[in-house]
């Protein structure tokens, strides 16, 4: 085939508008020489509504008359007019472009239509994947004045007559080619119009890209015949009548669509109607199109048109999503959203249906449902009215917040100056400068004083604004009515959105205390009077957390917290185990999921976006274990996952470890350790640590650093914090030496009972470590620092138990061999006590009245509770003005794998606790 045009009638191209109206309006028809192209003289090309005159070279050399108003289209067979039924009988369905982005899925699409038991149904598709783009992209080469333009066309024309050999027989493949050649042929005409011109006129632009469209209904249409179905192709722009808005929207003219639809209709009774989305008409029968979103917009009209049952809209995702399952990986699939939930939700970004598309169904009560082509057992999301009984399944009836929506890369400005308050006009002048620079404000937010206007802009027109905003207040900001407009840039705005937040107290608490606890800064907030909506501005770096934060709060039914366990020993490894056996019934029963996300030894570490098996973490470590590296463990526990909560529990001995506690509560990290050393060390570091915890919502527990698992720790605060005073701390804190000493009688020599308590594990690989008193120095030390005192370890005097001449020396197992030489005194020491009916414990002191400390041996008679005794267990004796007659006593096992790392796991459950699990 061959297509000519000379350059003065493709000049014309760009002037024949005003004929085509001017003979619109006189009700006159245009007699041109020119042979209409199109196969069905009812969808003559819209090529002719422009005025685009051409010769189209075929054997038939009959000449046909055709008219610019669409409207006036003289069609040569008689039909008889068929009333248009509306109602319950149709059902009206919109595929994407992903939906219909090859045969087999245009195949699909056919099955899923022909399976539809509705009466009669409308269909509205979207161009195959990535036409519409290819259009564009023809345009911006075109008045680029870029010949391939030409080549990117051929590119266009294959990929639909590839399509359409897999599809069609000989006589539809023929039929639909023809049309396929012919529309090629006169985009390259017009393409050809612009390329001189080096301009697209806006309606030039809507014609060429509304080509995708029409050829993928046409195929769709054609294969649906194929099935035996009463079925014909709509050309959206014969019935669609939209106003061009100024903001880059349309606004559907309904009653003469309608009109237009049943006049369609009328002569075209069909049972299944393939319409063509995204393209509309103007008054002035100019094709234009119903940019962003068009195709669910086409289809929510249509629906609203036909008043039809319900508008499914297919696409490739299962429905909408409760958060951005991208950020957040738990978040679920809605079963139902009020139309006003929608509307929110795609307000701020979410993956949602545009609000114009939920207008027109609003109107009639039409639902619209979220489908996925890809997975039909799938239900969807319904959007519609919800009743007033609504239950969904899966759903918590206490679920306020139906969704969370997030919008990045904005600015806030905030203007402020006394001489805002009581001026009238300001704010309509601040805004009004906004305009002038054509910015879009996200949010505003005022305080009721009208010292301070903010507002959100998308960050690439802060600047503008900004100086707008300078320029037009420079009067009031030299004479100081105005003290500053200010501009503070990564922001991100963090939306949450429900229905049933209206008016139901203590949504906002429960919100901005879920911000606290994961140590989120909130920049400015704005809620509507409808109360559907709670919008915070927060740093762009905060928002993907601050979004994980608030969902697990409010939707999710459980407490989640990644954890990283620091130094998987032998408390590490017993903790670790427990939390294995432990997980489930506390996910099923208690409904908290820890998480362990990380472990790392001081070689090896091992990490997980997900959460490590605990059935197997011994093989993994040491199978795909990798260089140990602890502030890249501390990163990815705390950031690289979807867990809003973080805990790391430190399991090792290590001062290096515990020096990074500071900046990791700092970062909004939770701590929970048995080490003494940060709690035992420097004064100032621990008082830096005490009030960082006092000032933030950032727990650190450390119950097992005292006692083990024995509750020490939060008995002594809970005698603080109710008030009572402490007068006198004193125990047995060392499970080991409480074991040498409980053994330690007649007929034993001391070195005997210490190699017994070694050999049974009760004791450091080098017993100096026990004997030294150390480890007991720092319990006291923590114990006295907790009941306010300020003291230094070194202020505590302390009891060696190893001989002075042994101290230096190198190995523990000569150390072993030369103790016994020293049993004597220690015997002499023992028999003393014996005689006069006590026994030896060694103890440690917190004088809270004299203010000093002390760890030493005593001796006790036997009566005393210290002397009842038995085997490894700690004894902890509070004297306070409460219990100063009768001190308060705390006693168990102080010692051993199983009962710290079990104090450790109680510090967790408490972490859980405070962060929002059931008691």
């Amino acid at each position: 085939m061959a297509f000519s045009t000379s350059i003065s009638h493709t000049c014309r191209i760009l002037s024949s508008n005003a004929l085509a109206t001017h003979h619109y309006k006189h009700k006159r028809k245009i007699h041109v020489p020119f042979k209409c192209p199109c196969l069905d003289p009812l969808h003559c090309s819209p090529v002719c509504r422009l005025g685009f005159i051409s010769q189209w070279g075929r054997k038939d050399s009959s000449k046909v008359a055709f008219s610019a108003s669409v409207t006036d289209i003289s069609v040569e067979k008689s039909m008889e007019k068929v009333h248009l039924r509306k109602g319950d009988l149709w059902s009206v369905h919109k595929f994407g472009g992903t939906c219909v982005g090859s045969s087999e899925r245009i195949k699909n699409v056919a099955e899923i239509i022909t399976n539809d038991d509705s009466e009669r149904k409308l269909v509205v598709v979207s161009a195959m994947s990535k036409v519409t783009d290819m259009m564009y992209d023809l345009i911006q080469k075109a008045q680029s004045r870029d010949d391939s333009y030409l080549s990117a066309l051929d590119a266009v024309l294959d990929k639909h007559r590839l399509t359409a050999f897999d599809l069609f027989e000989q006589h539809d493949l023929t039929i639909f080619l023809d049309q396929l050649h012919h529309d090629i042929n006169n985009l390259k005409a017009m393409l050809r119009a612009i390329y001189i011109a080096g301009h697209a006129t806006e309606s030039f632009t809507d014609f060429v890209v509304g080509h995708g469209e029409l050829w993928s209904a046409q195929m769709l249409a054609t294969l649906v015949r194929q099935k035996e179905q009463n079925c014909d192709w709509m050309d959206t722009r014969d019935v669609l009548i939209v106003n061009p808005t100024s903001s880059d929207q349309v606004d559907p003219d309904l009653l003469e669509s309608e009109r237009r639809l049943e006049k369609w209709f009328s002569k075209n009774p069909s049972k299944i109607i393939i319409a063509t989305g995204f393209i509309a008409s103007t008054p002035q029968n100019i094709p234009t199109t119903l940019k962003r979103d068009g195709s669910d917009f086409s289809a929510a009209i249509m629906g609203a048109l036909l008043r039809a049952r319900q508008v499914t809209i297919w696409t490739d995702v299962d429905g909408i999503y409760s958060a951005d399952p991208r950020k957040v990986s738990e978040a679920v699939i809605l079963r139902t959203l009020s139309y006003q939930e929608a509307w929110e939700l795609s307000y701020f970004g979410a993956n949602v249906l545009h609000p114009r598309t939920i207008i027109p169904v609003m109107q009639y009560d039409i639902p619209i449902v979220i489908r996925n082509i890809f997975n039909l057992s799938e239900p969807g999301t319904v959007i519609c009215q919800p009743s007033a009984t609504e239950n969904e399944e899966g759903q918590r009836l206490d679920s306020l917040v139906k969704g969370f929506a997030t919008i990045d890369n904005l600015a806030l400005v905030n203007v402020e100056g006394t001489g805002m308050a009581g001026v009238p006009g300001t704010a309509s002048a601040i805004f009004g400068a906004v305009k002038d620079v054509g910015a879009n404000v996200i949010m505003i937010s005022q305080a009721s004083s009208e010292h301070s206007v903010c507002f959100a802009v998308p960050e690439k027109e802060v600047k503008a604004v900004a100086e707008a905003l300078q320029s037009r207040f420079r009067q009031a900001l030299d004479a100081g009515r105005l003290s500053q407009v200010a501009v503070i840039r990564n922001c991100s705005i963090l939306a949450a959105v429900g229905k049933k937040m209206a008016s139901t107290p203590g949504v906002s608490a429960t919100l901005f205390n879920a911000l606290a606890k994961a140590s989120i800064n909130v920049r400015a907030i704005a809620q509507g009077c409808s109360e559907y909506n709670i919008t915070v501005v927060l740093k762009r770096e905060d928002c993907i957390r601050a979004l994980r934060a608030v969902h697990s709060r409010f939707y999710l039914s459980r407490t989640t917290i990644a954890m990283g366990i620091i130094g998987p020993g032998l408390i590490g490894a017993t903790l670790l185990d427990q939390l294995r056996d432990q997980a489930a019934v506390l996910k099923e029963e208690f409904k908290i999921d820890l998480r362990v996300m990380g472990i790392t030894g001081s070689k090896t570490m091992l990490l997980s976006d997900v959460g490590i098996d605990l059935s197997m973490w011994r093989d993994l470590l040491r199978e795909k274990g990798e260089v140990a590296d602890l502030e890249r463990f501390a990163q990815h526990v705390h950031g690289n996952h979807f867990i809003p909560n973080t805990v790391l529990v430190d399991c090792t001995a290590d001062s290096n470890v515990a020096s990074c506690y500071y900046n990791w509560l700092r970062k909004g990290i939770h701590m929970i350790t048995p080490n003494k050393r940060a709690n035992s060390g420097p004064l100032d570091q621990y008082l830096r640590l005490r009030t960082l915890q006092r000032q933030s919502y950032t727990h650190y527990f450390y119950e097992a650093t005292v006692g083990a698992g024995l509750p020490i720790i939060s008995t002594l605060r809970g005698l603080l914090e109710t008030g009572d005073k402490i007068l006198r701390i004193e125990g047995i804190f060392s499970g080991t030496l409480s074991y040498l000493f409980n053994n330690f009688v007649c007929g034993r020599a001391f070195s005997e009972v210490v190699a017994e308590a070694k050999q049974a594990g009760y004791t450091e690989p080098d017993p100096r470590d026990d004997l030294s008193g150390t480890d007991v120095a720092r319990k006291v030390i923590i114990l006295a620092r907790e009941s306010g005192l300020k003291m230094e370890l070194s202020d505590i005097p302390v009891q060696s138990l190893v001989p002075e001449p042994l101290r230096a020396i190198a190995s523990a197992d000569e150390f072993m061999q030369q103790l016994p030489q020293f049993d004597e005194e220690l015997s002499k020491e023992r028999q003393d006590a014996e005689d006069a009916g006590e026994v030896l414990r060694y103890v440690g002191v917190v004088d809270a009245l004299n203010q000093k400390g002390q760890v030493e041996l005593r001796r006790y008679k036997k009566d005393h509770p210290f002397a009842q005794l038995a085997g490894s267990d700690n004894i902890i004796a509070f004297t306070t003005t409460r219990y100063k007659e009768q001190p308060l006593i705390i006693r168990g096992p102080g010692a051993g794998a199983q009962v710290t790392a079990g104090g450790i796991f109680s510090d967790i459950l408490r972490l859980a606790s405070y962060l929002g699990a059931p008691s």
